[in-house]
This record gives structure tokens, sequence and C-alpha cells, in this order.
């Protein structure tokens, strides 16, 4: 079985893939100072609850945005399950698509994955991933797969917090859809939301609508991350919600590699 681990900047995420089946997931907030011997006690735990057993585990990726992490994850491979650990972007595990960007090293590496499992569901199509997590992000990849460019800003909840912090009378709330599409809030907190989420939504219209206008072809827009089902009911924003799809990403750019080796 693939252990697949995703490390974000707010949230790290396990998978188990048997094949191309992904079978369990998990998630832990990031700490970059979370030792190998605490992501065990915490993982066996949830393996145990699903029914496997570590043993089971014969192959570690990880793709990390938090260089820093990356050395106890590689440790609890090692240590815990007897392998050393892939790590996407560096050999011998190379992406298999053509990043065509001015700076190539500094894509993050969870976006070169989504192109990559995006590539997987929607082949030979133009697309553009957006991935809602600690920021943003937009990503653009062609046909063939090739990485192509994209945009950042900053993410949902990034945006409110910064908000809080910079008003100090506006109250901490939970980013959810509003209840209403009315634009007019009665309340302080109604307020904030409305001004957040349907702010979010023009925002990702506008920069939908401009990227679609500047490539001039068909795009099909996926939407993931942790917050990508907060505006499931956009229907029109996105053309499929895929939750899972940085860590397919992993799946197939490991399984990629054992059929070139």
């Amino acid at each position: 079985m693939l252990l697949a681990i995703d490390v974000g900047n707010t949230n790290a995420k396990f998978a188990l893939f048997e094949g191309a089946a992904l079978l369990a997931r998990w998630r832990i907030a990031t700490d970059d100072r979370r030792t190998a011997d605490e992501y065990m006690v915490w993982l066996d735990q949830l393996l145990r609850i699903e029914g496997y057993d570590r043993a089971q585990v014969d192959a570690v990726i990880i793709s990390t945005v938090v260089p820093r992490a990356l050395h106890n994850l590689q440790l609890l491979a090692v240590k815990y399950f007897g392998v050393d650990a892939l790590v996407a972007g560096r050999e011998p595990v190379t992406w298999g698509i053509a990043l065509k960007v001015d700076e190539p090293r500094s894509v993050g590496a969870d976006r070169a994955v989504n192109a990559i499992a995006a590539q997987a569901v929607e082949p030979g199509k133009d697309k553009l991933v957006i991935s809602f997590g600690t920021a943003t992000t937009l990503d653009y990849s062609g046909p063939d797969g090739a990485y192509l460019g994209g945009i950042i800003a900053p993410g949902v909840n990034l945006s409110l917090e910064a908000l809080v912090a910079a008003a100090a009378k506006l109250p901490r709330i939970a980013i959810e859809a509003p209840a209403t599409p009315s634009v007019i809030g009665r309340t302080t907190e109604s307020q904030m939301l409305i001004g957040v989420y349907w702010g979010y939504v023009s925002m990702m219209e506008g920069l939908i609508g401009r990227m679609k206008s500047e490539i001039g072809k068909p795009l099909t827009v996926i939407a993931t991350g942790g917050l990508a089902t907060l505006f499931q009911e956009q229907a029109h924003l996105f053309d499929r919600i895929e939750p899972d799809l940085t860590l397919n990403g992993l799946m197939h750019l490991y399984n990629q590699r054992n059929q070139t080796i």
C-alpha cells in the first residue's frame, strides 16, 4: 500500500492507496516541529480504526510546501515503515509534465501535483485548477498536461483573519455560505459574512472570466482544497469539485514512476 502525504501551510493530509483506489484519508494541523514519533502515534491509531496495519504500507510519497516539515516525515517513513520516502519533484520522482513558466523551480509542489491529477481526470483539455487553501491558487494547464502558469490570491480564511486583526471591534466569525442570497446585511456578523463570501464569489467569477477570455478556448474548471465545498452551491463557477485532487496526484505520480522503472 502507498501512503501519500501532502503538507500544506495549514494542514497536512495523509491518504492510503491500494493501486489507484483511495482507501482512507486523514488530516492534521501542519506543525514543522512535530516529530516522526508523534506522527506515528497519531497515524497508527487511525490506521487501526480503519482496519489497516502499518506493516501493510510499503511505499511513501511526500509533497510539501513547508520545507522544515520534510525531515521528520522522511524519518517517519524510514523508522516506522522501513522505506525511503519519495519526494515529489526531486529525483528520482520527476514531474512527468512540462512546467512552462519563467521560474519552474518556484512552482509549489502541490500546484504541480494538482496539474498531474487534473490531466488524469480531464486529459486532452485545457484545465484550470482552483485550490482553496491558505492561499487560493488558480493554475492553468494545457491539453498535454503542461503547467502554463496561474494566479495566487489570499485564501478565504486568511482574508477573514486579516479583517478581524485590523479592525478591533469586528468579531471572529466562522466562514460559511450565507443563509440567503441577499447582499444587504442587517448585523455586523452577516455583513462580514456577505463581504467575505460574496466578495470571494465575485473574485472567482472575475478571475475565471478573464482567464477564459485570455486563453480563448474552452476551459474545464476543477475546484479542490479544504474550502472548495464552501462554494459548491455556486455551480456556475466549476465543472467539477475534486476534494482529493492533490492526494490523487501523488498517487498518479508514484504509479507513473513505477511504470517507468
